[in-house]
């Protein structure tokens, strides 16, 4: 078994889609701005977000018609560097929900939502070394 992406299913594709091409800057699998389905991935690693269209998807599986309340889905990207990335994000339009801080020992956070009310996690990983207590957060 082998997990390929995970798929947010969204109501408004193309906000959607745009938000996760020109603000938070993965990069598309193709061009398909007005969907039904898109794939997006960040400059380095093997995961990827998916996105399809809530209404297509819904003659498959008529379940879906009716959209869920609250928070659905955790996305979480890591950053090298998340001040940096905070500070970019935010010059794209984006809104966070809570600014860059710390979560336990081992990482720093920052948290915003997608146009549908998807929760976004930016996380930077501390070195030991900043665990320590040297780095300042």
């Amino acid at each position: 078994m082998e997990l390929t992406q995970i798929r947010l299913l969204v109501t408004d594709f193309p906000a959607v889609y745009r938000f996760y091409r020109d603000v938070l800057g993965l990069k598309p699998q193709f061009e398909a701005e007005s969907g039904p389905y898109a794939k997006l991935s960040p400059d380095t690693g093997d995961a990827a977000v998916a996105l399809q269209d809530r209404a297509q998807l819904t003659g498959v599986l008529p379940g879906l018609g009716v959209e869920p309340e609250g928070y659905r889905a955790l996305v979480v990207l890591r950053v090298d560097d998340l001040d940096a990335a905070h500070a970019e994000l935010a010059s794209r339009g984006a809104e966070f929900t809570r600014d860059p801080g710390p979560l336990g020992d081992r990482m720093r956070v920052a948290y915003l939502k997608d146009p549908e009310g998807n929760l976004i996690e930016l996380q930077e990983w501390l070195t030991l070394r900043e665990q320590g207590g040297s780095a300042s957060a």
